[in-house]
């Protein structure tokens, strides 16, 4: 697969989103959430967007032979880190993919034309999984994302919340590589530790790694 995933920080980055329809407005909150600044070229915008913090660039994406609209786009996407093209008007968002150039761009209607794809995601807690089948069957990206949400729980995350909180601690400790994998591997198949943890004890589960971290030294 010429694809990879990867995690992009896109806070204050610019997004142009085209088309004010469900998918752009899909995405234009996916990257507001991200703390990204955001216009979307369109006709209208929800009033959730507006309060997100979202731009409405009022346009006709059906008059795609005006070049005062295409002069407009193409301010747009000079001015944006990130193209999202999701309007409905094909011939468009192809005079629009062909402006982004080199820049970072989303198809929603033709995924494989751009160089950056949005996949199915969801968080649980801190956790963000990402689903994508190639664009082959958004349809099972979702059913997939019920499946593992139900495989992942309450116990889960208050793993990964401890075992943050001893990597925190082994970073100060005089500890070798192979020793501080060692008492990540114990915390986390500690019995004692397992039950602190079914009954949400996360206090009592510190003092214990504490214990384990000070025999080690």
């Amino acid at each position: 697969m010429e694809w990879n995933s990867l995690f992009f920080k896109m806070k204050n980055k610019k997004v142009f989103v085209m088309g004010s329809g469900e998918v752009g407005f899909r995405r234009a909150e996916r990257f507001l959430d991200a703390e990204s600044e955001v216009i979307i070229a369109g006709t209208r915008l929800s009033e959730k967007l507006k309060q997100k913090g979202a731009i409405l660039k009022q346009i006709d994406a059906n008059n795609n032979d005006n070049n005062v609209l295409l002069n407009e786009l193409k301010e747009l996407v000079d001015w944006a880190d990130l193209v999202v093209v999701a309007s409905d008007n094909h011939e468009l968002n192809d005079k629009i993919s062909l402006m982004a150039d080199d820049k970072l761009l989303n198809r929603a209607d033709f995924p494989q034309k751009g160089n950056i794809i949005v996949p199915t995601k969801f968080n649980i807690g801190e956790i963000e999984i990402s689903i994508y089948t190639g664009g082959k069957s958004p349809l099972m990206a979702k059913e997939l994302k019920k499946k593992i949400s139900k495989l992942i729980n309450t116990k889960d995350i208050l793993q990964i919340e401890l075992q943050d909180y001893l990597r925190n601690i082994l970073k100060e400790r005089k500890l070798n590589q192979k020793e501080r994998k060692n008492v990540l591997y114990e915390v986390f198949n500690d019995d004692n530790i397992k039950k602190l943890i079914e009954k949400e004890n996360m206090e009592e589960a510190k003092k214990h790694i504490l214990m384990k971290v000070d025999f080690k030294n």
